[in-house]
């Protein structure tokens, strides 16, 4: 049996524009960009499998979630669209392009690499946290908590940064017969922790470049995401990309300079 059709919203008119969030997000973290790409796209926000309002399924990896997307484009009958993937979405958005090259108008990656992250030391820094923050959101038993704030007393003492808990925090629903809920399929996501590291270097040892559609990535100058040495490997695959740089912020680029981000996109688009 097929898995289900990933959860999406839609806004605005115009050419149609995927985006695609990264770990622990849904589209609801986009709504802000989405109403402001509105005037001249019809955005479709997608919640990726485990996250959000979408199906929980055991395999979580960048071949299935492209897949998902996919699916989706197919049940809209959407024969081509441009791609926006940050983080998680970001690698996302590169296989599915990879395996979809017809049905890509524009790709946009938003500060992540088509490298593995598995052997820098900052790569290791991000996967043990990536382990805690999954372990830590796991081990509360949510029976017996009755608030936000209970849980975030909790989070505290493995989570320090108190923006991270509020994102984090954004993942909880609240059931009036069994209480509090996580929307992240938690089990999951900490067992497929080595597959959201993958890479497309694969594509490189084959020959296989990608200049059938425009492409841009766009980097947070404070980021360790995307180094200067990854841009060799980027150019390897896409040849043609533009890459551009915000100042002042890091990971989460899009939150910490909307104005810029969404200048850089609507220029590109």
């Amino acid at each position: 049996m097929p898995d289900p059709i990933p959860f999406f919203q839609k806004t605005g008119q115009g050419q149609p524009l995927f985006i695609l969030h990264g770990l622990y997000g849904s589209g609801d973290n986009w709504l802000s960009v989405a109403k402001e790409l509105a005037s001249s796209c019809e955005v479709y926000l997608v919640d990726q499998r485990n996250h959000g309002r979408s199906f929980h399924s055991d395999i979580h990896d960048y071949p299935s979630m492209a897949g998902d997307l996919k699916r989706l484009m197919d049940h809209l009958k959407i024969e081509k669209a441009a791609i926006l993937g940050h983080s998680m979405g970001g690698k996302t958005a590169m296989r599915f392009s990879a395996e979809n090259q017809d049905r890509v108008t524009r790709l946009i990656i938003a500060d992540i690499s088509p490298r593995t992250y598995s052997d820098l030391p900052s790569d290791i820094r991000q996967a043990r946290s990536h382990e805690t923050i999954l372990r830590s959101l796991y081990s509360i038993d949510l029976h017996y908590v009755t608030s936000l704030g209970d849980i975030d007393i909790i989070l505290k003492e493995t989570i320090p940064d108190k923006q991270l808990r509020q994102f984090l925090l954004k993942n909880l629903y609240r059931n009036r017969e069994t209480g509090f809920r996580w929307k992240l399929n938690l089990e999951v996501l900490l067992k497929s922790i080595t597959n959201l590291n993958a890479g497309m270097e694969s594509y490189v040892q084959t020959g296989i470049t990608f200049t059938q559609f425009p492409t841009l990535f766009i980097r947070g100058e404070q980021s360790e995401y995307i180094r200067e040495p990854d841009l060799t490997l980027i150019h390897q695959l896409y040849p043609l990309a533009q890459i551009t740089t915000i100042k002042n912020a890091g990971h989460w680029l899009h939150a910490q300079q909307p104005a810029i981000f969404i200048s850089v996109v609507k220029k590109f688009l």
